[in-house]
């Protein structure tokens, strides 16, 4: 395998156990298993982790493209960061400003800046998942027609309809617990997006193919 192959596969890998793991605290504190600050430490730091290898997959993916596709993909990448960035802003402030202030008892400092429904960062983390959303969608037609990219591409198609369906649990006008529920497909799509596309790349960039 190429060292573009490796660094895809492993940076496809690690998004997705990172992203497992987010889905798998969110759980914990709806069912109440979690609680303050635990819960808000590891729903931002999983999120957090994230980042990194979901970007480094798709820039592995970029430069392993021929000629036109590449347009696709650097849309893609365009997408990857405004993710990137809305997200590590948001993640970075919970874990360093705002949590940090709750637990001093100086909460009402840092209101405007406290992730809840319809707030400030509620919208950069809504702004971040749909962006994701999108790059998954702009890399479709950069995939070839392997077993395994084809599985790239219905994974994508899936995590679009997921991202609709957080979308609306992001601006519905009220937030429950139940609405919740309706964004909960994203918790499978996005996490096999990102394991389907490390394989492909594995699968790409594998010493010897063409």
């Amino acid at each position: 395998m190429s060292t573009l192959g490796r660094i895809g596969f492993r940076a496809g890998v690690a998004a997705f156990g990172a992203t497992l793991a987010y889905v798998i605290v969110q759980i914990l504190q709806v069912v109440g298993v979690l609680h303050f600050p635990l819960d808000e430490i590891l729903i931002f730091g999983t999120s957090l982790c994230i980042v990194l290898p979901f970007v480094l997959e798709m820039v592995a993916l970029h430069y392993s493209g021929p000629g036109e596709k590449r347009f696709w993909t650097h849309a893609a990448l365009v997408f990857t960061t405004m993710y990137a960035v809305f997200a590590t802003a948001n993640y970075v402030i919970q874990l360093t400003t705002v949590i940090p202030a709750k637990l001093r008892g100086a909460a009402d400092s840092v209101r405007v800046l406290e992730q809840t429904p319809h707030s400030l960062c509620w919208d950069f983390d809504a702004i971040a998942y749909i962006s994701m959303g999108i790059a998954a969608l702009a890399i479709m037609p950069a995939l070839g027609d392997s077993a395994i990219e084809r599985r790239v591409r219905i994974a994508c198609i899936a995590n679009a309809v997921a991202t609709v369906l957080s979308g609306i649990v992001y601006f519905y006008p009220t937030y429950s617990n139940t609405l919740l529920l309706l964004g909960s497909p994203w918790g499978i799509t996005a996490p096999l997006f990102m394991l389907f596309l490390g394989l492909a790349l594995r699968a790409r960039n594998a010493v010897g193919a063409a």
